[in-house]
């Protein structure tokens, strides 16, 4: 007769502050038979702090598809297995969705031992609407994709939660600005739950000019986000203006192709200077 399936433990860790680390999950690691980790130097520290000690297997972006295979057959032969991510809940922009879908797939069972999250800590203490909001991980790297991105978002009425990196924080502010009004809210989180924690809320132009003004914010970790539009606010952009503001971009100088447009539709100017931006901002990029 063949063993019963074993379990998978999907296992939140502390996103700084190890005292964040529930008894739950420190009694869940102690008990597994093994311990399927993005860093496995990063998690054996971990687990020296709490004195655990339990056989490690990598697991991370570039493994995963490669090791669902070994973790299944473990799982199969009635093993218990805790997933883990180098810091926060496992899954929300970090690996592991492919071994849980697997698990799902094959009827084995799958626990969460929930904890902390980097983008539900700072939204939590944001002070942006929380009834509704949209997680959008990390912001493109590239300025054309990242400008495309956020004008796809510009509509959006939920609060938008991102991750960015301090190297492109302040380019990030500037096309938020541009893109989306520089008296929008919004609140930056850096180093949640550890010594240098620091939260700041205002208009993206109030947070672009405090991010010029500190090199701080060039280090650590970083939640952006940002106040969804306002109900009554201005409408997308239809197919046939972006077309029309095309063609005078191609005849004119921005600034009077951004006039003109805007003396034939009756839209407000700011809004079409933005989608102004971001045909200029694809065609270079091209």
């Amino acid at each position: 007769m063949s063993n019963p399936s074993g379990t998978l433990y999907v296992v939140a860790t502390p996103i700084g502050n190890l005292g964040d680390m529930s008894p739950r999950a420190v009694q869940v690691l102690t008990d597994v038979d093994t311990i399927a980790a993005e860093d496995t130097r990063h998690t054996g520290r971990l687990l020296a702090h709490f004195g655990v000690r339990r056989p490690l297997l990598s697991l991370h972006e570039h493994n995963e598809t490669q090791r669902v295979s070994r973790l299944l057959g473990l799982l199969e032969q009635g093993r218990s297995i805790a997933l883990v991510s180098d810091a926060g809940t496992p899954l929300v922009n970090d690996p592991g969705y492919r071994i849980v879908r697997a698990c799902h797939a094959r009827s084995i069972r799958v626990v969460p031992v929930p904890g902390p999250c980097a983008a539900i800590t700072a939204l939590s203490a944001a002070g942006l609407p929380t009834d509704a909001f949209v997680f959008e991980g990390f912001l493109p790297a590239k300025r054309s994709a990242r400008r495309r991105f956020l004008h796809a978002r510009r509509q959006e009425r939920r609060t938008l939660v991102f991750y960015e990196s301090p190297r492109r924080l302040t380019e990030a502010l500037e096309d938020l600005v541009e893109l989306m009004g520089p008296g929008r809210e919004a609140t930056l989180a850096r180093e949640l739950t550890k010594k240098f924690e620091t939260l700041r809320w205002g208009t993206l132009a109030d947070l672009l000019e405090q991010v010029r003004g500190d090199e701080s914010w060039r280090r650590g970790e970083l939640v952006l986000l940002v106040h969804g539009r306002e109900a009554g606010g201005e409408p997308a952009l239809d197919e046939a203006v972006t077309a029309m503001l095309e063609t005078l971009l191609g005849e004119l100088p921005l600034n009077q192709a951004v006039r003109l447009g805007a003396a034939l539709t009756g839209m407000n100017k700011n809004t079409l200077y933005a989608e102004a931006l971001r045909l200029k901002s694809g065609k270079q990029a091209d």
